[in-house]
């Protein structure tokens, strides 16, 4: 699978595991949404206090395990460089991020307080490689 292939991918199909790399080396998972933004990055949103963060910043590289809905099935890995995104910089992406995954909000004005309230940051990963790219 190439890295566009796994994009239409994720397009469809949002439920997630990210893999950071932790200070010890060994990698923290983390269950998470995923969506695709006009740029072709793969977007999620998280916590400024997060373990994912504080780990993003200090080694900017990733990787996301995306599932299906049913589990079974297709799935597709994408790795790459993250860049953290955080407020106020980060509103508007974290706007379109939930138009991706969720659709549209009953109140953008609440959900723009909850994500100041929970001070909230887009994790902006660019795809460098994808798979699988065999089925065993």
């Amino acid at each position: 699978m190439d890295v566009d292939q796994a994009r239409s991918f994720v397009r469809d199909n949002h439920r997630a595991v990210l893999a950071t790399r932790a200070a010890d080396g060994r990698l923290q998972q983390s269950p998470v949404l995923v969506g695709v933004d006009g740029d072709g990055h793969l977007v999620i949103s998280t916590r400024e206090a997060a373990y994912k963060t504080r780990n993003l910043r200090r080694d900017p590289w990733a990787q996301v395990c995306v599932l299906n809905d049913g589990f079974f099935g297709a799935w597709a890995w994408v790795e790459g460089s993250v860049e953290v995104v955080s407020l106020p910089d980060a509103m508007e992406p974290l706007v379109d991020y939930y138009r991706l995954v969720a659709g549209e909000h009953p109140d953008w004005d609440e959900y723009r307080e909850g994500m100041r309230a929970q001070r909230r940051v887009l994790l902006r990963l660019t795809p460098e490689r994808a798979g699988p790219d065999q089925q065993g």
